[in-house]
């Protein structure tokens, strides 16, 4: 379903609200006493009040104003819209942070044209940021966002949010070849490394065993900065898995082409 510019602007007021909704439910747990569990896994996989109040927040918004659309959600799962729009939730992405007080995590929120992801915001209520992403292009309130230059891995900076999400010694070797060539390589981050390459101080992250709700919101912000975001063959990321940013479209060939064989 193509949208126009007009219906994107529409629906990028609507995500903000769902953005404020989400921090409300939100704020109150931050560095505060709360209760956690874990949902099992290969890792670590925690979840707390904080996110299913955040999505529920967002869930009834959607279903009160625009009920026809699908949602797609991490602490609820899918609802299939009678529309090809779908919303695309994680309330928290970085729950590991948001648990150690670190302001690393924000919501997620991408409409899917049925296609792929059109509109992004990650918001961090905690920082007061708010990073938006469009056809149009990507911003962090009123600045313009926009990846810097840089075509060489030697001179790169590489993040990924943590060396466990390798699940197979191929994965994870083809990241240590990646990281290995790279002048600094950070780890931690979530969904935040991935504004900080739209926002020109990252240029390549290499990440996998991510889903639909990690990735589909930091599309948009990344492209619209200059960026490109794909899976490790060069093809959609917007299903998750195994995927690569870069802020410079020519180190993405080069990422690319080291990584392609470990699919």
């Amino acid at each position: 379903m193509s949208l126009s510019a007009e219906q994107i602007r529409e629906y990028r007021v609507f995500a903000e609200r769902l953005a404020e909704a989400a921090a409300a439910a939100i704020q109150p747990y931050f560095r505060a006493d709360l209760a956690v569990e874990d949902k099992g896994g290969r890792l670590y996989d925690p979840v707390t009040v904080a996110d299913q109040a955040a999505e529920a927040a967002m869930r009834a918004l959607i279903q009160a104003e625009y009920p026809e659309h699908g949602i797609l959600g991490e602490e609820q799962g899918a609802v299939i819209g009678s529309s090809p729009l779908t919303w695309v939730l994680d309330p928290i992405d970085g729950t590991r942070a948001f648990i150690t007080g670190l302001p690393l995590w924000g919501t997620l929120i991408a409409l899917n044209d049925g296609t792929r992801p059109v509109l992004g915001v990650m918001n961090q209520p905690f920082t007061g940021e708010r990073f938006i992403g469009t056809p149009e292009g990507a911003w962090r309130g009123d600045t313009v966002l926009k990846t810097r230059r840089c075509t060489d891995l030697a001179s790169a900076t590489l993040m990924c949010t943590t060396p466990d999400m390798f699940d197979t010694p191929a994965r994870r070797q083809a990241f240590d070849t990646v990281a290995g060539q790279a002048r600094l390589m950070r780890y931690g981050g979530d969904c935040y490394a991935y504004c900080m390459l739209a926002s020109g101080f990252v240029d390549v992250i290499v990440e996998a065993s991510l889903q639909p709700y990690d990735v589909q919101a930091l599309m948009p912000i990344v492209e619209g900065a200059g960026g490109v975001m794909t899976a490790w063959d060069g093809g959609t990321a917007q299903h998750g898995g195994c995927v690569v940013a870069c802020g410079d479209p020519a180190l993405h060939e080069q990422v690319v082409a080291l990584l392609r064989g470990a699919l």
